[in-house]
């Protein structure tokens, strides 16, 4: 039974040139012309295809199981571990779990080929792609942070939905992030306190005009009270300049950081059996970002930090920045109305208050209360309520011609001019 023989276009092209040379058609310098080699390979060519024939032109390995192909036992040991352990996880992760924790040394585009070959993980199909022009990277360290939440089930069926803050440096990648319910004033607050303790002040934070304080939540607060909060905050208080984008693609790297989040960070919760927010910060901080920002982080063009550090009287100030603030009005009796709560200031005072002042009320995030007028703070105390009116407690009997007299305090408070035998109704 004659063998047969596979051969590429190339091959053939070279077979017919040496054949016509050993037939005399074409003498060596011609050969090696049209095969763009050297006149001495051609001989050597010519000599092993006059002795083998068309064998000498087809690699000797052609055919054979490569010599750096997976063993059977280890292939099958990866599919058994990938189809109990990482079933959903892509070729990259899988190849980083098997490596870390079952040592297991192969290559991205070995496992990736293990994983479409046994149907377990699909190559998706490249979409006609819109063109966004390149921006290239801050050239600094702390020069642009951008920020953002995303709202996702981080725990898939362990627990509820819940808003991931996260930052990237612009100019390295660094990522800093937490888990919260949601994304609304006080998470905010709570995430850039922490930030501008560790790292300080960076030049300027890039967020999203409208979905960065989404109201998609039920717990996140109005956007534009949350974005006002944040800009007076940062750019009045602080001195760090807010930019908002008009599209998500404005931001994309913290776009596209979500999105790897979202396959490796609920995967690292799920095998880590990881249900409750407190729990997923812990591990954030202490294992994931550590190892996250390892892998991924660049280094900066210039080797500057653009981050501040806080000075001594910026520090005491931050329980006054990270607050909710909003105006109210000193009543006649010095008493100011808020959410329904009544303030009475008292008559010490560290500032001359008038009636009609504008004072700003600072709600902190440890719930409690603070008066402000000109940078100093009021000294007041809660009080139930107003006291009624007697004209609200004093009740005319229905259908009846009582006239109060004169110096009746119902006549006097309600001014009217009783005539005699005039009948009160209700």
């Amino acid at each position: 039974m004659e063998k047969l023989i596979t051969m590429s276009q190339k091959e053939i092209k070279k077979y017919d040139i040496i054949k016509k040379l050993i037939n005399k058609e074409v003498n060596s310098s011609e050969a090696a012309k049209l095969l763009n080699l050297t006149t001495r390979h051609i001989r050597r060519l010519k000599k092993r295809v006059a002795k083998e024939g068309i064998n000498a032109l087809v690699h000797g390995n052609r055919g054979k199981e490569s010599n750096r192909c997976i063993p059977e036992e280890d292939r099958n040991r990866i599919v058994d571990l990938i189809q109990r352990d990482y079933s959903d996880f892509g070729p990259t992760l899988a190849t980083e779990k098997l490596r870390d924790t079952h040592n297991i040394m192969y290559g991205i585009s070995a496992i990736r080929s293990i994983m479409i070959k046994e149907k377990i993980w699909h190559p998706k199909q490249r979409k006609e792609e819109k063109y966004h022009s390149w921006r290239e990277r801050k050239d600094n360290y702390g020069e642009l942070i951008q920020y953002d939440g995303s709202y996702e089930y981080w725990f898939e069926d362990r627990g509820e939905k819940s808003c991931l803050l996260a930052s990237i440096d612009d100019a390295t990648s660094r990522v800093t992030a937490k888990l919260d319910k949601h994304e609304g004033v006080v998470p905010t607050f709570d995430f850039w306190r922490k930030y501008i303790e560790q790292f300080g002040k960076p030049h300027a934070i890039y967020v999203d005009k409208f979905s960065t304080y989404s109201m998609n939540h039920k717990l996140a607060k109005e956007n534009f009270d949350t974005l006002t909060q944040f800009e007076r905050a940062m750019e009045k208080d602080l001195g760090i300049e807010i930019i908002t984008a008009n599209s998500p693609q404005a931001k994309g790297r913290v776009e596209r950081l979500f999105r790897t989040f979202q396959d490796r960070l609920i995967k690292e919760l799920r095998l880590n059996n990881i249900s409750t927010i407190t729990e997923a910060n812990k591990f954030i901080e202490e294992e994931f970002l550590p190892k996250f920002n390892a892998k991924f982080m660049v280094e900066s063009k210039r080797n500057g930090d653009f981050h501040k550090q806080l000075n001594e009287q910026e520090k005491s100030k931050l329980d006054s920045v990270f607050s909710r603030q909003s105006k109210r009005v000193v009543r006649n009796d010095f008493v100011i109305i808020h959410k329904k709560q009544y303030y009475q200031l008292e008559k010490l005072q560290p500032v001359t208050i008038r009636k009609k002042d504008s004072v700003i009320m600072e709600e902190r995030m440890d719930g409690s209360i603070h008066i402000k007028l000109r940078d100093k703070y009021l000294n007041y105390r809660l009080i139930s309520e107003l006291p009624k009116k007697i004209s609200s407690l004093w009740v005319i009997p229905k259908n009846t011609s009582y006239v109060p007299p004169a110096n009746h305090p119902w006549r006097k408070l309600n001014k009217v001019d009783f005539k005699k035998n005039t009948k009160i109704s209700k």
